[in-house]
């Protein structure tokens, strides 16, 4: 059996995931895919630095969240 839990902030998702987890369902969570996606130094995050420019990274080199949502939100040709 497949389920997708969806819904907006504060819904529940987590609560019923753990509550499937607990029955043994695996669970693939789509929001931890996406940190490691962009994890430092991974082929991810190198592909959208070339994208977006160094910009989007912190002192750090980590993915400036804020930053890239900035421009994907205010440049309708970045999206």
């Amino acid at each position: 059996m497949l389920v997708a839990l969806t819904g907006g902030i504060a819904a529940g998702k987590s609560t019923v995931a753990a509550m499937l987890a607990d029955c043994g369902a695996t669970i693939v969570d789509a929001d931890v895919l996406a940190r490691e996606a962009v994890a430092d130094a991974s082929p991810g995050l190198a592909a959208v630095v070339r994208e977006f420019g160094a910009q989007i990274l912190t002192a750090d080199g980590l993915l400036d969240r804020a930053a890239l949502g900035r421009i994907i939100f205010d440049d309708e040709g970045a999206r």
